[in-house]
């Protein structure tokens, strides 16, 4: 299961809000090849559920994961930061034994 902070929630709901998406899209999070430690996050908005999708809702947000992505991302937690060190999502992923300077890709 993948949790999502309060700042993480409030964002999610601003996107999807001026992108004028109804109660039938979901995020979508997914771990794809690439980035500097070999593993890197996706986010992504969706509406079509996928053969094998995993799904589960955090304060509201429904959350899809394919099953591959759901072994590395279990017990993760979707954050969200708007200071000066950076502005993005950032996940605090406890599966990860090391992750990049960017916090954009990871390894296991």
């Amino acid at each position: 299961m993948i949790t999502i902070t309060d700042k993480a929630k409030s964002k999610i709901d601003q996107l999807m809000q001026e992108s004028n998406m109804d109660s039938s899209y979901f995020l979508r999070v997914s771990v794809k090849g690439g980035g500097c430690s070999g593993l890197s996050y996706n986010l992504d908005f969706d509406n079509e559920e996928n053969s094998g999708d995993q799904f589960f809702e955090d304060r509201g947000i429904r959350i899809a994961l394919d099953m591959k992505s759901f072994l590395y991302l279990a017990g993760t937690e979707l954050d969200f930061s708007d200071g000066l060190n950076g502005k993005g999502f950032n996940f605090n992923n406890p599966n990860a034994s090391r992750s990049c300077g960017c916090g954009e890709s990871f390894s296991v």
